[in-house]
This record gives C-alpha cells, sequence and structure tokens, in this order.
C-alpha cells in the first residue's frame, strides 16, 4: 500500500507550525501540493517539508482534482474554511479544517451536512483532544474521581497581545471574532471533551474592544502574526466575560488577547465535589482532594505526546478507514453553537436560550 497524499492548504503560520512538520516526518505520508495565494509561501513550505515530488502551486481547485489525493489541511483564514472545505469535501477528499471550524455554528452546520452528503471525514483542528494531559483529565473525570463535576472554569488571558492589529486576526468580516473564536475555541472545545460535551442550555457574555480600536494608539511588547498594519481595522473583542449553562456543568470564562494586568493567565479549573483539578493549558494539571481526614493535592509525571504528530497522524488514519474519531466534525458543533450563543448574548445584551 503506497503512502497517502496530502494536500495543505494556506502555506502561513499553522501549516508551518504544524501541519508540514507532522505530515513531513510521517512515514506513511507524502505531501503532494502546498498551496497558498502567494506562491512564495507555498514554494517555502513545499521545500521544507515536501520532497522533490511536492507542488507549490496557487489554486487548490488544482490540486483537488488530482484523484490520487484523499486528503487535504485547510489552514486558511476563518472566512475561507467553509467554502473551501465544502469544495474539499465535494471533490471527494477527507478533510483536517483548522480550528474554529467555521465563522459561525451554522456555517459549521453546512460543513457537517457536506461531510455527510459525500460521505467523507471531516475532523477539526482540536488538537488538546490529543494532548496527553488533557486525556488524563478526561480518564480521571470519567473514573469518577472529582465526583460531581458541577462548575468549569477557563481563564485564556494575556498582557497586550492582539495578534497582527489590523490584519486578518482583528477584522470581524474575515475572523468572525476576536479572542473567543481564536484562543477560547480551544478551552472550550476542551472542556467540552473532558465533560462529555452536555448539551448547552443557555449563555450570557459581555465583549469588549477598549485597547485596541485606535490602532496607532495601542502600546505592545511584541505582536505574535504582526506588525502592525495600520491601514486595517480592529473591530473584535479583545476582552470577554461569559457564562454556559449545560445539562451537565455551568461553565465561566474569561479571555483577554490584551489587558492592563501583565500576566499570563492561562488554565482551566474542574470542580467537583470529591475533587478539583487545575489544568494549565498545554502544561500539566494538579489534583486536588481529600483521603481519610486529609487533603491531597497531586501533581503527576508522564511523558508527553506530540499532540501535533498524533492529531495529524489519526486523520490519515481514520480516513482510510472512513471512521469518525474524538476530532470529527460531529463532536465539535456544541463549542461552535455555545461560541455563536456568546457572540450573540453580548450583542443583545441579555441571555441567550438554546
Amino acid at each position: 500500500m503506497g503512502k497517502t497524499k496530502v494536500v495543505i492548504i494556506g502555506c502561513g503560520t499553522i501549516a508551518n507550525a504544524a501541519h508540514g512538520p507532522s505530515y513531513g516526518k510521517n512515514p506513511d505520508v507524502e505531501i503532494a501540493y502546498c498551496v497558498d495565494i502567494i506562491p512564495e509561501r507555498a514554494k517555502a513550505l513545499a521545500t521544507t517539508y515536501g520532497d522533490a515530488n511536492t507542488k507549490a502551486i496557487t489554486d487548490y481547485r488544482e490540486a483537488i482534482a488530482d484523484p490520487a489525493v484523499t486528503c487535504v489541511s485547510v489552514c486558511v483564514p476563518n472566512y475561507l474554511h467553509a467554502p473551501i472545505t465544502i469544495d474539499c469535501l465535494n471533490a471527494g477528499k477527507h478533510v483536517l479544517c483548522e480550528k474554529p471550524a467555521a465563522m459561525n455554528y451554522a456555517e459549521a452546520v453546512s460543513m457537517k451536512q457536506a461531510a455527510d452528503r459525500n460521505d467523507r471525514i471531516l475532523n477539526i483542528g482540536v488538537v488538546n483532544r490529543f494532548n496527553t494531559a488533557v486525556n488524563k483529565v478526561k480518564e480521571l473525570i470519567a473514573a469518577g474521581e472529582l465526583g460531581d463535576v458541577y462548575h468549569v472554569y477557563c481563564s485564556f488571558r494575556s498582557y497586550r497581545s492582539i495578534p497582527g492589529l489590523g490584519g486578518p486576526f482583528t477584522n470581524k468580516e474575515l475572523a468572525g471574532g476576536g479572542v473567543l473564536i481564536d484562543w477560547g475555541v480551544h478551552f472550550l472545545d476542551l472542556i467540552n471533551y473532558c465533560i462529555g460535551g452536555p448539551a448547552m442550555k443557555s449563555a450570557t457574555a459581555s465583549t469588549y474592544n477598549k485597547l485596541g480600536k485606535n490602532l496607532r494608539e495601542y502600546v505592545f511588547t511584541n505582536m505574535w502574526a504582526g506588525p502592525p498594519n495600520y491601514e486595517g481595522k480592529c473591530d473584535v473583542e479583545e476582552f470577554i466575560t461569559g457564562m454556559i449553562r449545560t445539562e451537565g456543568p455551568t461553565i465561566t470564562l474569561n479571555g483577554a488577547w490584551a489587558q492592563n494586568i501583565d500576566e499570563n493567565a492561562m488554565f482551566i479549573e474542574f470542580l467537583g465535589d470529591k475533587g478539583g483539578i487545575k489544568l494549565d493549558y498545554g502544561a500539566n494539571f494538579t489534583f486536588y482532594s481529600t483521603k481519610e481526614g486529609m487533603l491531597t493535592k497531586t501533581t503527576p509525571a508522564f511523558n508527553m505526546a506530540d499532540m501535533f504528530y498524533d492529531e495529524l497522524d489519526a486523520f490519515v488514519k481514520c480516513a482510510a478507514k472512513n471512521e469518525k474519531i474524538r476530532s470529527h466534525i460531529d463532536q465539535v458543533l456544541v463549542t461552535a453553537q455555545m461560541m455563536d450563543a456568546l457572540y450573540q448574548s453580548a450583542d443583545t445584551g441579555r441571555e441567550v436560550l438554546a
């Protein structure tokens, strides 16, 4: 059996950080095409992670017309997720689309419908579902070690860290939103994965665009996805606070690309009546409980897998079997629904019911 031929559409940050390196070192995968509207970016990715047969092109339609290609990674700005993914599915390809699934819940549903209609796999880049620490937390919750998990709190806050001010990250027409759809999607999806994805009952939120709205007045020490484009705009939220009621635990959140407090606060707290867990995002966790009248505090030690490699390897393998796995669109729609409800609540100033 030959290697799986894959296409990477969009050769920017996440393609270079994850998709290119992971496919490039996978012995069962061949990167057939690297696609980007900027030819130099496509050529650079193909040269770095492909081989002599990898083609660097600017039109993804050429790549998905190739019958030898079976799998596609979609790594483009948010507003292109749905149309390009649906085109790929209609062409008979399996797709891994980077997070968020789409600009909104309705688009995500249309992507799922295209996958179902074409009997193709559609996974979303919810890479934390392949994180070792996250899976340990999920196992502890499932085993009843926390008892009744009644509340989850998450914080995804940083100090003056708006990405690429004035570029696609801060343009609502291109991104769909700000810190919630960029960072919050990872935290909400991680939570839903660990607690079993309970149905949403209601959501309430407030969002703020205070520090970045006057582009030239925004002061920063560094800017990922930069430099700033002062001819662009920033019409998305850099701060959000909210609460979600589910059929299971309540969820509260505070998120900030930028705040006037110099600290990073990236963690999730799972509160149960027998124990609690504080998970540092992308790192280890601490388990708090009691035993024989004593308070206990445990920080486990384990080897961390390469979650991006595992995510992309699992995509290729499940596509070969046409098998739905933990990152399938069906498992991710609840997160898209929650984000939609939070944004709707912020826009209307009232609680939104499911």
